[in-house]
């Protein structure tokens, strides 16, 4: 099966994803040599300096392995990079799902028994988290960390909010598992962006001092990114 040609964009991201296609569809056998980085140039069209990089990323991966003065052969059909991905993935759907059932009543509650101090909190963590956004609004790949920390500052404002002693201390507990998630979904590029109108939403339902709206905010804030996991893990 004959590569299809490279756009000029990402070329050597594009050039990874045709390589691990053909071999996951096993064009070339597990042991054998793969094109010359010469033949693989012309086939997609693209520099030898693009495939170079391109079979190092899945040497690195696990899928092909390099023979000094022999070439390059397939070691594995399957990457593991994308197996450890899916496996990362069903642990982010599991916090989501534990995140929904905390964060949702804390909401109520929060609605019913927050003071101004705790809005302010909130407020605080939002627009310290908008200094780590590009220029496009998303988060900058070099401070997913950063980021992280101040959506989980967020959460746990909301949370405490409820003034329930044992909710806080249950959350703060929780709160490792979901900044560990969180930074494992910032880090993966087919998982949904953080919406600022949904996290602006909840704060506003809870100011609003209705329970159910609130509820309900803190469901939709966390089910957008559940139902993208829950997608994506089907697609597997």
């Amino acid at each position: 099966m004959a590569l299809r040609a490279a756009g000029r964009q990402s070329l050597v991201d594009t050039v990874v994803e045709q390589l691990r296609t053909q071999v996951a569809a096993g064009e070339w056998a597990v042991g054998e040599r793969i094109p010359t980085e010469h033949a693989l140039a012309e086939q997609l069209q693209v520099g030898r300096n693009t495939v170079r990089e391109a079979v190092r990323v899945l040497v690195h991966a696990g899928m092909l392995r390099s023979r000094q003065g022999e070439g390059t052969f397939v070691v594995s059909t399957a990457d593991p990079g994308e197996i450890m991905r899916g496996l990362q993935r069903a642990g982010v759907r599991d916090v989501l799902e534990l995140r929904i059932a905390l964060e949702a009543e804390a909401a109520r509650l929060a609605a019913l028994r927050h003071e101004p101090a705790d809005l302010e909190r909130m407020r605080a963590a939002l627009d310290a988290q908008r200094a780590f956004e590009d220029a496009e609004g998303q988060p900058d790949s070099g401070n997913l960390e950063l980021y992280a920390d101040h959506d989980v500052e967020f959460h746990r404002a909301v949370v405490e909010a409820a003034h329930n002693t044992a909710l806080t201390a249950t959350y703060a507990w929780f709160s490792s598992s979901v900044r560990e998630a969180l930074v494992t979904a910032l880090g993966d590029r087919d998982m949904p962006r953080i919406i600022h109108g949904d996290h602006h939403a909840l704060m506003e339902a809870i100011a609003s001092g209705d329970p159910e709206a609130a509820g309900r905010a803190a469901r939709v804030l966390l089910e957008r990114p559940k139902q993208a996991v829950e997608s994506l893990l089907a697609e597997r």
